[in-house]
């Protein structure tokens, strides 16, 4: 399952890319840049293993990028992080699937994790560099009744989230592959 979920952007590389002709990021210019307001879900489906890999720009979540010091951003982020840790119910899963919570993963320099030594080497000796946090969280959940899930409802994280905009979906199912914009207003997609 994990090389399945790894193998979703290549799956789709086409469509991102197309996307990525579309927008115009001057400060990264990579397909995985950093946009406050847009989150991105890996959704994978295989028998009854569903993988979901969430990643947000630490604004659209917490509201600030940088190390929490005061006790009031230390406790904004332990309170995102709470809510994370609660995929089921902001994934908003039907009942009727079965599905348990396999394994999850939260990783962020927020809380705690060191940068991906990727992160903007080159800005760092720049002296308009902005630190861009990002939140990742992995889930995988086994599913009794994976037909059960006939629809991936993305509500909860909009109305969780506020300041999340919109959430490009990669998503693998039984049904076939498909890359979608969604937003608080078309917050379903179809497996």
């Amino acid at each position: 399952m994990r090389r399945l979920l790894l193998a979703l952007p290549f799956a789709l590389l086409p469509l991102a890319v197309a996307h990525a002709a579309d927008e115009h990021d001057h400060e990264h210019g990579s397909l995985g840049a950093h946009e406050h307001g847009v989150g991105r879900l890996n959704a994978a489906l295989d028998g009854q293993t569903l993988e979901l890999e969430l990643e947000s720009p630490a604004m659209n979540l917490v509201g600030f990028e940088h190390a929490a010091t005061t006790d009031a951003d230390k406790a904004k982020v332990a309170t995102v992080r709470a809510q994370l840790e609660k995929p089921l119910v902001l994934f908003n899963l039907p009942k009727a699937a079965g599905c348990v919570i396999a394994m999850q993963e939260l990783e962020s320099p927020l809380f705690g994790d060191k940068p991906d030594a990727d992160d903007h080497d080159e800005d760092a000796k720049n002296e308009h560099h902005h630190d861009h946090s990002e939140i990742h969280a992995h889930y995988q959940f086994t599913c009794a009744a994976p037909g059960a899930l006939k629809n991936l409802d993305l509500a909860n994280i909009f109305n969780t989230f506020p300041a999340t905009q919109k959430i490009q979906v990669q998503l693998i199912s039984p049904s076939g592959q498909q890359g979608i914009e969604v937003t608080a207003k078309a917050a379903a997609l179809k497996f």
